[in-house]
């Protein structure tokens, strides 16, 4: 045994205190073999920053044994070191116990192993996957719908567990605290219809036609469809969110411990408030934005307010505005479905959380311009002058 080893490999007893030598990593040479003892652990090899250095003097003799079985503790940092000492190839005398071959074995594969490029999907596949998508999200709405369903008739048969508090306040959330933008939006929509109908209508004569024009085209069209994406942009990505929320902090796992139907409380509520609330915002946002039309009806053509309120009621027949509030209905019904079915898809983790909000309102906000074409289809000759 050569006493002057582990002096000249930076090992000797100085090097560490007492509570650390059993733990570092350590090697003596006897008669041509090398055996290893101590944590080669990354914890071990701390206590030793040249070892890599000394090791790499010893793996220039290819005639020497190895001898690792006094290894107490070899993690995949040891393995790893290991394997850089034999060249990346286990040496032809080496003595190992099983788990501690498997451990360098696993740099083996590494190394051998191919690097696969990506398989990018071919057409078919990605038609595929977004087959099984759409019929996914279908399956998971019309279970919801079903649910919101029986819940509807449960409340019909016991109206005591209707949660009125969680409805006012769903009602304020969507309908009152969204009365500003609404506001600002309808104005500033009805100046621009009744700007740019007013340099044709000029050109043909016809000033008065400037009611018909923004009568139909707000109280039919524009007052549902303006209302319902900002309250799909505002609200409902503030449902979805919510309920992501509450999947992080395992306050849904929580009711349904406790025996408390999650559809009664937290969906039942949205769906009602906006079933109520967005047709009262639509109204809201039909006065305001005729009242920007009639004032840039006022500044471009010289109509004045009194003639703009007598002539609406013969322009705009009553079957536009029960139209547009039925719209409204069904528009507030399938932003508070939509919310709930991608909040209740969020996984417990930030990313689904900002994911499953980004969908709930593209997915809102698509299915309400895709329902309003299908309400202009089925109502088409309905409350025209």
């Amino acid at each position: 045994m050569d006493l002057d080893l582990p002096r000249r490999y930076g090992f000797g007893m100085a090097a560490f205190d007492g509570s650390s030598i059993s733990k570092a990593p350590r090697l003596t040479l006897i008669d041509k073999t090398v055996v290893l003892d101590g944590w080669w652990n990354l914890k071990g090899l701390t206590l030793a920053p040249d070892l890599p250095r000394r090791l790499t003097h010893l793996s220039e003799s290819h005639d020497l044994e190895w001898d690792i079985r006094a290894v107490s503790a070899l993690d995949s940092a040891g393995a790893c070191l290991l394997w850089r000492t034999f060249g990346g190839r286990l040496p032809e005398k080496l003595k190992a116990h099983p788990s501690q071959l498997a451990a360098l074995l696993r740099w083996q594969q590494l190394a051998i192993a191919p690097l696969a490029p990506p398989l990018e999907p071919s057409l078919s596949q990605l038609a595929v996957r977004a087959v099984r998508s759409v019929l996914g999200h279908l399956e998971d709405g019309l279970a919801l719908l079903g649910q919101i369903a029986l819940d509807f008739l449960h409340v019909l048969r016991h109206p005591q567990d209707l949660p009125w508090r969680e409805i006012s306040a769903h009602l304020y959330e969507t309908g009152g605290r969204a009365l500003g933008i609404t506001a600002l939006v309808g104005f500033l929509i009805g100046i621009v219809v009744s700007y740019l109908s007013s340099l044709q209508l000029q050109a043909l004569g016809a000033q008065i036609y400037i009611v018909d024009i923004l009568g139909l085209s707000i109280i039919r069209e524009l007052g549902p469809l303006l209302a319902a994406i900002l309250v799909a942009g505002r609200s409902g990505s503030a449902m979805t969110a919510r309920l992501g929320v509450m999947r992080l902090t395992q306050e849904l796992d929580a009711l349904e411990a406790m025996g408390i139907s999650r559809s009664l409380r937290l969906i039942q509520p949205k769906v009602v408030a906006l079933v109520v609330g967005l047709p009262l915002l639509v109204v809201w946002t039909d006065l305001i934005a005729l009242f920007g039309g009639a004032l840039s009806a006022r500044l471009e053509l010289d109509i004045g307010f009194s003639l703009f309120v007598r002539k609406l009621p013969d322009a705009v027949p009553v079957a536009n505005y029960f139209i547009g509030l039925g719209k409204a209905a069904v528009f507030g019904f399938l932003i508070a479905l939509v919310a709930s079915h991608f909040g209740l898809r969020i996984q417990p983790d930030t990313e689904s959380l900002g994911q499953e909000t980004t969908n709930s309102v593209v997915a809102a906000i698509t299915l309400v311009i895709l329902m309003d074409a299908i309400f202009a289809i089925l109502f088409r000759g309905v409350g025209m002058p």
